[in-house]
């Protein structure tokens, strides 16, 4: 996927109601996890991603920083994120709890 024509999202637009629910993609462009829920908002938030499982089963949340999510919307108004860590990566951090 082309990101170069993605339009990257604005501190003010790093809402929970924005980023629920958004693909997560790694650096080869393969999905490592969704967004989960947010713990604030904004660039300096944090992000719970759940990484792995199929269909929200068996996955693993994780907590990161929003500011290494590098949020978009695409063409079509779809919202999504870049981040360099693997899945791998993420799936060694320790799992969030609330």
């Amino acid at each position: 996927m082309d990101h170069s024509n993605h339009t990257p999202l604005s501190a003010a637009e790093l809402t929970e109601s924005n980023l629920v629910g958004a693909p997560i993609y790694g650096l080869d462009d393969r999905k490592v996890g969704s967004v989960s829920h947010l713990h604030d908002s904004g660039s300096t938030g944090k992000a719970v991603v759940d990484v792995g499982g199929f269909l929200g089963i068996g996955s693993k949340p994780v907590l990161v920083s929003v500011g290494d999510l590098h949020m978009m919307r695409d063409q079509n108004g779809q919202v999504h994120g870049m981040t360099s860590w693997t899945k791998d990566q993420l799936k060694a951090l320790p799992e969030h709890k609330d």
